[in-house]
């Protein structure tokens, strides 16, 4: 395989047959880059060349799945992918357009095979990617990562006969039999139904019409403009639409999915935006009836009440903080045999009897639904006030280069953790640990926290504050974490703050 360079210029012969990949874009967990000005075609044919040679070198069975979302150019950004699989000596099974957890469904549907998945998830226009995984429900993490961008960059791909291509049809009506099964509401429910115009659309409305829920369209065309907004449910600009549509048309709740449909949002019936870390505790109180003493995954980034919680304790759960990240996730899962994951991104992982292990917005949606069934004399804004009280920012994501955020992000640990071996008061309080196992999480006496994490996705820090005690205290551990960042120069504006 030629060796990639890391910059080619757009309209010159080079651009059309050398590959071009920056090497920032292997991250974390998946691949993305801004396309074209960080990767080629040829530099994607170059990553199918490079992941077929690592599923050879692992003596992973030479068949993929393939998909890709909805936006204009990703058919052409997986057909370069198709043809470096081919290359490597791949059978590829093209399952066309879908959302992530479709793809990730074929691998169960097809007989385990890998899967590949062209998206850049929630990524504004501009940005590609690749979602990637040998044995579902594990997806790519840190370590295979790091080897598939060794093998790209030092152009170690090994070009072998037995390529081949294969277009499937069918996995859309296996994957929605699967999601449903015999289920079927006999409670009346109006959901707002809100995709940003994202792949989603394809997707959400027939699901949640197929269980008999009454559905309220919202953006729910087909549009990789994005006219309306990013659909990130995670955004304040999302929740807010979702949360006008619902006060709107008088709706009992409503849900919201990602670009790629693996994420879900909520907002209930008051117009209420459920952060989802709390939307998770909600589920996590409701499956704990139904399965006691099991073990819950939550990230860094997600409430304190999955350990505080009265009800999780009185029904035996043990509950688990990992690592922020879909791939570190599912590990975390599959690791303890734990019942669900959550994110406060809006991933879940729903493992065995309910779920598969994988992050599916669209499964989350029906668990959601079937939570509502289960109590038929609760709106979710009463299953919202019957949660402890917190105060809780939204996730605050300062900018910070690729090239630089880890580095930062190691300062910011080191000046936390010094602050609190210096017995230094954090938002008037004594700080009672710093727990690092992702980026620096400073808790508090009361269990109030405060977090600073590297985004693995974007060029971004991570913040995001929760106070057991009172707006406040909320804002004034955010004002510490704050000023701590701002000892650092590299670190610029947030995109939204509190």
């Amino acid at each position: 395989m030629t060796r990639p360079l890391y910059e080619v210029s757009p309209n010159t012969w080079n651009f059309l047959k050398t590959p071009m990949i920056k090497p920032t874009g292997f991250r974390e967990y998946d691949a993305r880059w801004k396309y074209p000005e960080e990767i080629n075609l040829p530099g994607m044919t170059a990553l199918g060349l490079g992941l077929g040679t690592q599923m050879i070198k692992h003596g992973i069975a030479p068949v993929i799945a393939v998909g890709n979302d909805y936006r204009d150019y990703s058919l052409t950004i997986k057909n370069a992918l198709i043809l470096g699989l081919m290359q490597a000596g791949i059978h590829v099974k093209d399952i066309g357009p879908c959302i992530t957890p479709m793809a990730y469904f074929s691998s169960f549907h097809l007989g385990g095979c890998a899967v590949a998945m062209v998206t850049a998830s929630h990524n504004p226009n501009g940005w590609t990617g690749v979602k990637m995984g040998f044995n579902m429900p594990l997806t790519h993490g840190p370590d295979e990562m790091a080897e598939l961008k060794e093998i790209v960059l030092n152009g170690e791909g090994v070009a072998r006969d037995g390529g081949q291509y294969e277009f499937v049809d069918g996995v859309w009506d296996a994957y929605m039999d699967d999601l449903v099964g015999d289920f079927k509401m006999t409670r009346k429910l109006k959901v707002v139904c809100a995709t940003g115009n994202g792949t989603a659309g394809a997707y959400a409305p027939a699901l949640l019409e197929r269980i008999g829920v009454e559905v309220v369209p919202s953006h729910n065309e087909l549009d990789y403009t994005f006219p309306n907004y990013n659909p990130n449910p995670e955004a304040m600009e999302m929740l807010h639409d979702m949360s006008a549509t619902l006060k709107a048309s008088g709706a009992d709740l409503a849900l919201g999915f990602d670009g790629d449909g693996d994420r879900c949002g909520v907002v209930d019936d008051e117009g209420e935006e459920i952060f989802a870390d709390k939307v998770g505790v909600i589920m996590a109180r409701d499956l704990s009836k139904l399965y006691p003493g099991s073990t819950f995954v939550a990230d860094v980034k997600s409430t304190g009440l999955f350990a505080s919680d009265p009800e999780l304790k009185a029904n035996g759960v043990k509950a688990d903080y990992w690592k922020t990240g879909h791939s570190h996730m599912k590990r975390r899962v599959h690791e303890l045999g734990a019942l669900a994951g959550f994110e406060k991104s809006g991933h879940y992982f729903l493992a065995e009897p309910i779920g598969r292990g994988y992050d599916d917005g669209m499964r989350v949606a029906v668990e959601i639904c079937k939570l509502m069934e289960r109590n038929p004399d609760m709106k979710m804004s009463d299953l919202r006030k019957a949660l402890p009280k917190t105060w809780s920012t939204p996730t605050m994501s300062p900018y910070c280069a690729d090239t630089e955020k880890y580095q930062v992000l190691e300062r910011l640990v080191d000046k936390l953790v010094a602050k609190a071996k210096a017995g230094e008061p954090f938002a008037g309080r004594a700080i009672k640990e710093v727990v690092t196992v992702n980026g620096a999480r400073v808790i508090l006496d009361n269990g109030s926290w405060g977090l600073v994490r590297a985004s693995s996705n974007t060029p971004n820090l991570v913040v995001v504050c929760e106070s057991s005690d009172s707006d406040a205290e909320m804002r004034a551990i955010f004002a510490d974490i704050d000023a701590v960042i701002r000892t650092e120069p590299a670190v610029g504006e947030y995109d939204q703050t509190i």
